[in-house]
C-alpha cells in the first residue's frame, strides 16, 4: 500500500486528485493539507510514503517546503505545477533542486482534454517514486576516486542520458562545466510532457554554458547545450541535430539510446563523453556500448547515488561504462576529458 500526503491550497485540485488516486487500490490518501508550512508538520508527523506537492501555496510555498521536509523527515516529493510555461516552472525545477524527484502537470478536471492520460501518467508516478530512496548525499563521506584517463584524441562532445532523479544530477554537471572547455552538450533528460523547455532553461540559468530546447538542423556549437523537446527523438547526423517522431525506443521518445547510437555511428564517436546518469529501465545501455565500441568515453553514475540506479546498471552489464563514479565526482571527472582538448589547442 502507498501512503500519500497532498499538499494543494486547491480544494477542487485535492479533490479531484483523490479521486483518481482512488482508482487504484493500492495508493490511500493518508492526509491533505493546503499550505507548505502544514505540509512539513503533517509528512513528519504521517510518515507518508510519497507527497504531491504544489508550487505555488500561502503561508510557504512547495520550494520553502521542500527544502524543510528534505532537513527534516526526508520523503520522495512529487511536485505539481498548473502551468508548464517555462519563466512559469522555476520554482517546480528549484524544488526538484533541493530534493524533489520529479515533476508533473497538475491535472485540471475532466474538463481537460489531456484528462486521463495525466490521471494514468500521475498513479504510475506514484507508484513508482514511493519506492525510492531518498538518500542525503551530503552526509556520505568522499571517497578518492581515480582520474578518467582519456585516450589520446581529442573530447569535445558530450553527450547526457538521465530519467527519474535525473534533472538534479544534469543540472550538478553542468553547473560545474566551465565554458572554456568549449564542449559542445547533447542532453535527453526525460521528463514529463510540457517540461522540457522549463528544464532547458532552468539549466540555462544554473550553468555556465548556453542552454536551449533543440531545433532541426542545429549546428552543435562549443559552449552550447541542446536539450530534446517532449516527444521527439534527438540524433546527429553530418555535425547536425535531426529531430523525428519515430516510434519510442525503450517506451521513450526521446530515447537517450537513439542519442548515444548517433554519436557512434557519426565521426564524432571518438571525441565523445557519454554520460548516463539515474534512472528506470535500460535506456541509454544498448547506446553506450555502441558509443564505447566506436571510440567514446563512457561514465555512468554509481548506485549509491542514483534515485535509480536502472539505467546505469544496465550500461555497466553491457560492458558500455569505463568509470562508474558517485555524482559528485563526475564533473571534475568529464572537465577532465573535455580540458585535454583545451589544452590541445595551446
Amino acid at each position: 500500500m502507498v501512503n500519500v500526503l497532498i499538499a494543494d491550497d486547491s480544494m477542487l485540485t485535492r479533490t479531484v486528485i483523490k479521486d483518481l488516486l482512488s482508482r487504484d487500490r493500492n495508493i490511500t490518501v493518508v492526509g491533505e493539507v493546503s499550505d507548505g508550512q502544514e505540509a512539513v508538520r503533517s509528512t513528519c508527523r504521517l510518515r507518508p510514503d510519497l507527497i504531491i506537492m504544489d508550487v505555488m501555496m500561502p503561508l510557504m510555498d512547495g520550494l520553502a517546503a521542500t527544502v524543510e521536509i528534505m532537513a527534516s523527515c526526508p520523503t520522495p516529493i512529487l511536485i505539481l505545477s498548473a502551468n508548464v510555461d517555462p519563466m512559469d516552472s522555476r520554482s517546480a525545477f528549484n524544488a526538484i533542486k533541493h530534493g524533489a524527484l520529479d515533476v508533473m502537470e497538475k491535472p485540471q478536471g475532466v474538463v481537460t482534454e489531456a484528462f486521463e492520460e495525466i490521471a494514468a501518467q500521475l498513479i504510475q508516478r506514484v507508484k513508482f517514486l514511493s519506492k525510492v530512496r531518498v538518500i542525503h548525499h551530503f552526509r556520505r563521506p568522499r571517497q578518492r576516486v581515480a582520474a578518467a584517463q582519456p585516450a589520446d584524441h581529442r573530447r569535445s562532445v558530450l553527450a547526457i542520458g538521465a530519467s527519474t532523479g535525473g534533472p538534479k544530477a544534469v543540472m550538478r554537471l553542468m553547473k560545474e562545466l566551465p565554458r572554456e572547455t568549449g564542449a559542445r552538450v547533447l542532453i535527453v533528460q526525460h521528463i514529463a510532457r510540457g517540461f522540457a523547455a522549463g528544464f532547458a532553461e532552468w539549466l540555462d540559468r544554473e550553468s555556465p554554458l548556453t542552454v536551449r530546447l533543440a531545433r532541426e538542423a542545429d549546428l552543435l556549437e562549443e559552449g552550447v547545450a541542446l536539450v530534446a523537446p517532449n516527444g521527439v527523438h534527438m540524433e546527429v547526423q553530418d555535425g547536425r541535430i535531426v529531430l523525428s517522431d519515430a516510434a519510442p525506443v525503450n517506451s521513450c521518445r526521446p530515447s537517450v539510446d537513439v542519442l548515444f547510437h548517433s554519436l557512434a555511428r557519426s565521426d564524432l564517436a571518438t571525441r565523445a563523453v557519454g554520460v548516463l546518469f539515474t534512472g528506470m529501465g535500460r535506456d541509454g545501455a544498448e547506446g553506450m556500448a555502441a558509443l564505447r565500441r566506436s571510440g567514446g568515453y563512457n561514465i555512468a553514475q554509481d548506485e549509491a547515488s542514483s534515485a535509480v540506479f536502472g539505467m546505469p546498471r544496465a550500461a555497466i552489464d553491457l560492458g558500455g561504462v569505463h568509470q562508474t563514479l558517485a555524482l559528485a565526482d563526475i564533473p571534475a571527472a568529464v572537465v577532465r576529458l573535455l580540458q585535454k582538448e583545451s589544452n590541445d589547442r595551446h
